[in-house]
């Protein structure tokens, strides 16, 4: 083992840049690399500072209590829902993931989807590909997007990208959150079911765990009603999904754009063969220069907390 600097911990491939980084840059072991895993943290646990990690992989209570001496866990990716922040931060360890550098991606999308399910572009699509295209104005009407009230769940960096977004469109916007924000003009609504009953889209962008599950509940897609449209680039933990089907599968919801899903990876067929839904495979930040940006930013913070003592993009 070295004993000439702080020992990193890879606990999962992050990917090439970062992978490549952590071994030329920080010496990093791979923690699944080893033939015994659990021997490995026996013997060299306690010699471990700093870990990098990825929101796929988390870093949960049991492996922190086996690394005595970590001070820094740096994640890749926004959600931070898979590390075990309480047991992190009861031991002074920071924590940081990768925000920012995917807000403008991940809210491209969050449009992508809420235009092609007002659009009905997927079904549309089929409806070319399969070619039942044989006279002009057949195909169902669809929704207009412009002019229309945006429903925002979580103003966070990514929920205020999205917000943006409803300028251009000549949208109202409201949001809902924990509490409202003195930093913008958009309106606040203190109830998600009230802002489900105003919005005409509403867009999950708020984090997931424990205390947002279903938080998109039966009665809140009932709010929603029958020309809605919900999107989730969030988490699917935090929408109700047997409530979001049986919602669409008796007319009771008007659509879906939905990039996450609980069960995740897969879709039910429920969703898969309904042509109100529009599906994508958690690909909110899968562009090359974001995917790049977010490796990068791992390292960075590595770089930053064994330099300053502090990583660059704590999670508070």
């Amino acid at each position: 083992m070295r004993t000439d600097a702080p020992l990193v911990l890879q606990l999962a491939p992050i990917g090439s840049l970062a992978d490549q980084g952590l071994r030329e840059e920080f010496a990093a072991v791979r923690l699944w690399e080893q033939a015994d895993a659990e021997a490995w943290l026996a013997a060299h646990g306690a010699e471990v500072t700093c870990v990098a990690t990825s929101v796929r992989r988390g870093c949960d209570a049991a492996l922190i209590a086996a690394l005595p001496a970590l001070r820094a866990i740096s994640s890749w990716g926004v959600g931070f829902e898979t590390i075990a922040m309480d047991a992190a931060h009861a031991r002074g360890i920071q924590v940081a993931n990768t925000p920012d550098v995917l807000d403008d991606c991940v809210a491209d999308l969050a449009w992508a989807l809420m235009l092609a399910a007002a659009r009905r572009i997927g079904a549309a699509d089929r409806y070319v590909r399969d070619g039942h295209w044989r006279a002009l104005g057949e195909f169902p009407l669809s929704t207009r997007v412009s002019g229309k009230r945006l429903g925002v769940l979580g103003l966070g960096r990514i929920g205020a990208a999205i917000a943006r977004r409803g300028q251009g469109f000549a949208m109202e916007v409201r949001y809902h959150g924990r509490a409202p924000r003195p930093d913008t003009s958009y309106g606040f609504e203190p109830s998600l079911m009230a802002l489900a009953e105003w919005s005409d889209f509403l867009i999950v962008a708020c984090p997931g765990g424990p205390q947002t599950r279903h938080l998109v509940s039966a009665s809140v897609l009932e709010a929603l009603g029958p020309r809605g449209i919900l999107v989730n680039i969030a988490r699917g933990s935090v929408v109700d999904q047997a409530a979001l089907i049986r919602m669409l599968e008796e007319g009771r919801l008007g659509g879906a754009g939905l990039d996450v899903l609980e069960g995740e990876p897969g879709a039910p067929a429920a969703l898969r063969t309904c042509d109100d839904v529009v599906l994508t495979p958690h690909v909110g930040s899968a562009t090359r220069e974001t995917r790049e940006a977010m490796e990068r930013l791992v390292l960075d913070n590595l770089h930053a907390f064994l330099r300053t003592g502090r990583v660059l993009t704590p999670v508070r």
